[in-house]
């Protein structure tokens, strides 16, 4: 869907964390063809299928680890590079904005759709088996997070993102207008409702989740913060879980010719939700978010026979989690550094900096982000990312 407010989703690291991505693939380590979480730095094997050696799904991965880049992306562009004062007579800046809004439309669909694959098999199980890996712990990261979000926000007043400025507002957050974490939200709120409605069939509740989506898109409901997202995406969370076996026969019988035509559709369809307000038709943005993940899972499923560009993707799409959490208050603290020295350059090397600079933030945030994950785990600050164990029963 086209929400503005992302993203991102994320995996979580195991209880001895290492940074990888377990809990989306948790239960079981083989419950959804995923293998175990990989949580080095080297990638797995990867076959012409879009499989890696131990039956991991590679594509998987490799999508993960792409839309998590765009996220970033995303948040260069709209919250740092689109603020900065470049005077430009080449319309650069515009051209970044317009490549990020024709993105819209794949990013968070395709990572709920992945999302709700991992979930597949979990669902069937006792609440005692995933109430504590699949509500718990996200409900956890998501209130932890919030609060340090909000305490770092607040040395960058002028930073354009959702933050708490009240008492009243932080609670708002917690509970019914999630912020920019939100994606950690939805992972516990889909899954219980995915749960608590699996004797539904199928098609009834991917028709309700689809009318909510529909209805949220053409603006008739109140979605203030990211409370669109929560509307817009619960149909691609169901659609992962309850349609898991038509999205691997895609992944299976994806073709250059079928990568194509998913391309073509997607761009003409995204631009025209650009160029027009037929978006806010029901049912449009939401059929061309479903051609958006058809294209999302074609172009992964490429990628992924092509180690040199697929391992890299994996071991993001794999840390998901960190970069998720950790990149708006770096990107925010780099903006309050950087915005109004770049602003006061002269205009050649303004004009020399704007073609490559939301590239470069970047893998700048990437790369910080990855750091400050790492150096918390020296410090042993796992429980920022995962759920602290619960203590064990004295034996008496």
């Amino acid at each position: 869907m086209t929400t503005r407010e992302h993203p991102a989703p994320p995996t979580s690291a195991a209880p001895a964390p290492t940074g990888s991505a377990h809990d989306e693939q948790s239960g079981s380590a083989h419950d959804e063809q995923s293998g175990s979480a990989h949580g080095g730095l080297s990638g797995p094997a990867y076959d012409r299928h879009g499989g890696a050696a131990g039956g991991r799904l590679a594509w998987a991965d490799v999508a993960k680890g792409g839309c998590i880049v765009l996220v970033l992306l995303w948040h260069v562009i709209m919250k740092d590079y689109l603020q900065i004062d470049w005077r430009l007579t080449v319309p650069v800046p515009g051209a970044w904005g317009t490549f990020g809004e024709l993105l819209l439309p794949m990013r968070m669909p395709l990572f709920f759709t992945i999302s709700g694959m991992f979930a597949a098999a979990a669902v069937h199980r006792p609440w005692r088996a995933v109430a504590r890996s699949r509500v718990a712990k996200f409900l956890y990261l998501y209130a932890l997070w919030l609060l340090i979000h909000t305490a770092v926000l607040a040395f960058a007043p002028g930073f354009p993102t959702d933050r708490a400025s009240s008492v009243g507002q932080l609670l708002a957050q917690l509970t019914i207008t999630p912020s920019n974490l939100w994606y950690l939200y939805a992972l516990a709120l889909y899954f219980v409702l995915a749960k608590a409605l699996r004797r539904v069939h199928p098609a009834v509740l991917l028709g309700a989740a689809g009318t909510l989506a529909a209805v949220a898109a053409t603006g008739l409901l109140d979605t203030p913060g990211n409370r669109g997202g929560l509307y817009q995406n619960l149909v691609f969370f169901l659609a992962g879980l309850h349609l898991r076996p038509y999205v691997l026969r895609w992944a299976q019988v994806v073709t250059g010719r079928r990568l194509l035509l998913a391309a073509a559709a997607y761009g003409i369809g995204s631009a025209v939700l650009l160029a027009t307000d037929v978006g806010r038709l029901p049912g449009v943005a939401v059929l061309v978010s479903t051609v958006a993940v058809l294209f999302g899972i074609a172009g992964a499923v490429r990628l992924s026979r092509w180690p040199v560009v697929a391992e890299p993707l994996a071991t993001l799409g794999r840390h998901t989690l960190p970069i998720y959490v950790i990149h708006m208050p770096v990107l925010a603290l780099l903006h309050l550094l950087i915005a109004d020295r770049v602003a006061d350059l002269d205009e050649p090397a303004r004009l020399a900096l704007a073609f490559g600079f939301p590239f470069s933030l970047t893998v700048a945030v990437l790369a910080l982000s990855l750091g400050v994950h790492r150096t918390l785990l020296a410090a042993r600050a796992w429980w920022l990312f995962d759920l602290p164990a619960r203590r064990k029963a004295a034996s008496t």
